[in-house]
């Protein structure tokens, strides 16, 4: 496998049709001149060890040489060998609520973006263990399967918004029945999962039976609630601004309120424990706790363990095709014209 480091370098070799041109040119200039000086016939005998294909031969020389340096900068590496990790760790989904509800912005930016920084702050403190990520509000949707690939998770983290899923409202058993379907190594006994939200769902006794569902396929359901039991209405926003608050169908402006109730019941019967998300640093402590009490399981994941550079032997391509570049004289060499290679004898004499 071939890695390369600065790709940015490969804009340098677009010099190299400005030299071809650039020498055409130079070329056609110096025959015209020459005509106009001398006869052909007399400039051949004029300069007679004047070769015809050196300076073709060192444009050549020249041009590999700025390629080869080229590809030096960029330092291709290539994977030596292919090694076998082994990881120990729990397997962990986030089921992130994106229902509008989610907008309110009795914590500072809005429930959501906090709901992010949380899944992110905790991403962060983790070594090998796999991740995996859902989204849900009137139905559930996978935004990213079981992984170690944190880069990746923050990615698609970022990019959840409210506007992701058409069917509004709230259904914390669809998030959870999706959730049974990412655990897909038997031999994994930790299994988690994180359901943040403020609590809403129109679900109602679908979620706990999902619960039970969950518990037979052994996965630990922690809920983290994110606002406040006051409530927030719920803006409506067009580029940023406010333009009006969501409303019942009477008029009245909506305000939704945390319900930590819902939460504290689906963790206690998903064997879990209900984290108050109010203060990022503490809830993501004690996540932390929790995770590294739990029993590890081993897993392994192939990857390219070592990548070796190989800048130097293109870096001295290119610079031994600038020293032939630079000591290869434009007049012909002795033991060359001896062969004769280009008739250039029997030009001569004609």
């Amino acid at each position: 496998m071939i890695q390369l480091d600065e790709k940015i370098y490969f804009y340098l070799l677009a010099i190299i049709p400005v030299i071809v041109v650039l020498f055409l040119f130079l070329q056609i200039w110096k025959k015209r001149t020459q005509k106009k000086f001398a006869d052909l016939s007399l400039l051949k005998r004029l300069t007679p060890n004047k070769s015809s294909f050196k300076s073709s031969l060192k444009l050549m020389f020249f041009l590999l040489g700025i390629s080869f340096l080229t590809l030096g900068l960029v330092n291709p590496k290539i994977g030596t060998k292919l090694e076998t990790v082994k990881r120990e760790g729990v397997d962990i989904v986030f089921a992130v609520d994106v229902s509008k509800s989610m907008l309110a912005e009795d914590i500072a930016p809005n429930r959501l973006e906090k709901a992010k920084r949380l899944v992110s702050e905790i991403i962060n403190q983790l070594a090998s263990d796999r991740i995996g990520i859902i989204a849900y509000a009137g139905q559930a949707f996978p935004q990213l399967p079981i992984t170690t690939d944190y880069g990746a998770a923050k990615m698609f983290l970022q990019n959840m918004n409210t506007d992701m899923l058409t069917s509004q409202g709230t259904a914390i058993n669809e998030a959870i029945e999706l959730a049974t379907t990412y655990y897909d190594d038997e031999e994994q006994t930790n299994r988690v999962l994180f359901i943040i939200s403020d609590g809403e769902d129109h679900s109602e006794g679908a979620t706990l039976e999902a619960v039970e569902d969950a518990n037979e396929a052994d996965i630990q359901i922690f809920t983290i609630g994110v606002g406040k039991s006051k409530g927030a209405p719920i803006p409506i926003k067009r580029n940023g601004v406010v333009e009006s608050l969501k409303k019942d169908r009477q008029g009245e402006v909506v305000i939704s309120k945390l319900n930590e109730a819902v939460l504290q019941d689906i963790a206690s019967e998903g064997n879990g424990e209900y984290i108050d998300g109010t203060n990022t640093g503490d809830a993501v402590e004690l996540i932390k706790e929790i995770l590294l009490q739990m029993d590890k399981t081993e897993f392994e994941a192939k990857q390219f363990a070592e990548y070796k550079d190989q800048f130097q032997w293109f870096l001295g391509a290119g610079l031994l095709f600038l020293f032939l570049d630079v000591f290869i004289l434009d007049k012909k060499t002795k033991w060359l014209k001896k062969l004769n290679l280009f008739n250039e004898n029997n030009r001569e004499t004609a």
